[in-house]
């Protein structure tokens, strides 16, 4: 590939409810994105809603659950050649309901296993590559409902979300001599769906609207504060296209994974 391209922002988890807001919230705003997923039913439909968008390219090999594999996805970046300036990760399991007390310490162990573990092993990866790159890069979790509150019956949902929080404000102080900035946009309810629409509460944000507030956060100086609540208030349309003073010169060919 020849020419000049605009940075691109790397998606992780893209196949999820949030993922799939974020990476429609990114192409409306004109920026380039490197959709990463497990291959499935999920990230087949992203590419079937988004099929007319140049703009979008999915690795479905590339799913972070542990060090080797955030250690592999970096690996495959660098033979990319092409600028990345952003990655948000929207990495979580399905939502399941139960008492804690009902539950074996195990389910607890798991959820932190598989909630948390996976965010820490992406950013040791991702956090340091972004900081070879120039300029400010941005590396935005999202994260879940009720992270200072008890959320009867998902207390485990409370519990993750808290702890993403706490890992969130160790990252942000860590990795601002990287020169990047870390922070999360923290959603404090269920996001409506067309699965839950019927008993969706009104107050409830689309995936568009997490993803507009989230992508957002690219261009607004908020540098102090590393959990960002949601705000129905800033999920607005973009009113310029993301990283255009940003654009910068390729080798003459790029090399796809």
């Amino acid at each position: 590939m020849s020419g000049i391209l605009n940075p691109e922002v790397l998606v992780l988890g893209a196949g999820g409810t949030v993922g799939f807001g974020v990476v429609g919230a990114l192409l409306e705003a004109g920026s380039p994105v490197l959709a990463v997923g497990r291959d499935g039913p999920r990230m087949q439909a992203l590419a079937e809603y988004f099929a007319d968008e140049p703009a979008l390219e999915l690795m479905t090999s590339g799913c972070v659950v542990n060090d080797a594999d955030a250690a592999e996805l970096v690996l495959r970046l660098r033979k990319r050649k092409r600028p990345l300036r952003a990655v948000f990760a929207s990495l979580a399991t399905p939502l399941e309901g139960g008492r804690l007390l009902d539950k074996p310490t195990d389910f607890l162990r798991q959820k932190l296993e598989y909630d948390l573990l996976p965010h820490l092993a992406a950013a040791r990866h991702l956090i340091p590559f972004l900081g070879e790159q120039e300029g400010t890069s941005h590396y935005i979790l999202l994260g879940g409902p009720h992270a200072e509150c008890g959320w009867a019956g998902y207390g485990h949902a409370s519990i993750t979300s808290a702890a993403l929080r706490m890992l969130t404000n160790v990252l942000h102080q860590e990795a601002n001599g990287l020169g990047v900035r870390v922070q999360m946009l923290a959603v404090d309810k269920p996001v409506s769906t067309p699965a839950n629409v019927r008993n969706a509460c009104a107050e409830w944000p689309s995936a568009m609207a997490v993803g507009r507030h989230a992508v957002s956060l690219l261009t607004r100086d908020e540098r102090q504060r590393a959990v960002v609540p949601f705000d129905a208030g800033r999920a607005l349309t973009p009113p310029r296209a993301l990283f255009s003073e940003f654009s910068l010169p390729l080798s003459t060919h790029e090399t796809n994974p």
